[in-house]
């Protein structure tokens, strides 16, 4: 049997997929999987077992009915038995309806949409905990008929990645706490005010034993790291001289990991570090909490407004992001020494 799973952004949401991925194949063998997502979405899937291959493409490649048809007849070339659609958008139904139409077993994601209104309405909010990500995907898995156990620990369950290549940039850890700062997000709604966030910065680098890391990418956030670095030149900023499976491999030896609620959370959660997230306009309750994160790993004001978005990407309606703002410094701060400690 081969199983053809659907899901091409965003990163977040694609790493999401990787502990019930790496479950399923273990739990089965024999079953051939293959992601099909964005090629640059690739690392923390070759660590998986042998029997998962990433398909990675430019969908630039795929546009519109024709291009999509192109790809469809790639898909069957494949002969996969069996599709597990993860994101339920217009390209993924276009090409499962074309595989159920030619006799493929296909299910797909119930994104609860109608919950997720109610619980981000500026209104008569219904607030209570949604099922996330994960349980939503492995109920695709098991209605295709593959039930499984979520097992999966980390990346690098069994032995922490060998970064000796990267001492140059690192250093030696030595006894040092090694703690990565991940500033940054796709949606404004999602971002700790970054004059807050260097306060964090230079508070903990002031502590004796810490060293920190700043990750990140794109040249606005390697710009506001190379700031900070300039400010406080004995913090490293990583933006832009690692790969992302080399970021994966620094993440596993970080004592902890700040970050918004982004695709680093995820990518953090998935090496295995331990992390505290900061939360705006979205919220936990929406299902997308890293994986087996603690409740605890949290930080967020306690608004009535609050969530006002599932993705964070919907203005401020108050115009003045207090959810973010609310949360000072130092609550940041000893939140990581109550961690590390």
């Amino acid at each position: 049997m081969k199983l053809l799973v659907l899901r091409f952004s965003a990163l977040g949401d694609v790493m999401m997929g990787v502990p019930l991925v790496d479950a399923l194949a273990r739990r089965y063998p024999d079953l051939e999987i293959t992601v099909l997502s964005r090629q640059p979405f690739e690392a923390p899937f070759r660590f998986l077992p042998a029997n998962v291959r990433f398909w990675g493409v430019d969908l630039n490649l795929y546009k519109g009915v024709a291009g999509l048809n192109r790809l469809y007849r790639e898909i069957r070339r494949q002969g996969f038995t069996h599709v597990a659609d993860l994101h339920d958008v217009l390209r993924t139904r276009y090409l499962r309806t074309r595989c159920r139409l030619d006799g493929l077993r296909v299910r797909v994601i119930d994104k609860g949409r109608a919950d997720k209104r109610r619980l981000t309405r500026r209104r008569h909010k219904v607030m209570r905990q949604l099922p996330t990500s994960f349980e939503r995907y492995r109920q695709v898995f098991t209605d295709l008929g593959f039930p499984f156990d979520p097992t999966f620990r980390s990346l690098f369950a069994d032995k922490r990645p060998d970064i000796t290549a990267l001492r140059a940039l690192t250093g030696d850890k030595g006894g040092d706490k090694w703690i990565a700062v991940a500033p940054f997000a796709k949606h404004a709604g999602k971002i700790y005010p970054l004059d807050h966030m260097q306060q964090v910065v230079d508070g903990l680098r002031r502590h004796a034993g810490y060293k920190v890391f700043v990750f990140g990418g794109g040249g606005r956030e390697k710009a506001v790291a190379e700031a900070w670095r300039q400010a406080f030149p004995e913090i490293v900023s990583v933006i832009g001289q690692l790969t992302m499976e080399q970021e994966l491999q620094l993440l596993a030896h970080m004592d902890v990991t700040l970050t918004m609620d982004s695709a680093n959370m995820h990518m953090a959660a998935l090496a295995g570090s331990p992390v505290v997230s900061v939360w705006g306009a979205t919220h936990p309750f929406a299902g997308f909490l890293g994986w087996h994160l603690p409740e605890d790993s949290v930080l967020q004001a306690d608004l009535p407004c609050r969530p006002c978005s599932v993705f964070g990407q919907k203005p401020c309606f108050r115009g003045d992001y207090a959810c973010l703002h609310a949360l000072s410094p130092e609550t940041v701060i000893e939140k990581i020494h109550a961690l590390l400690s």
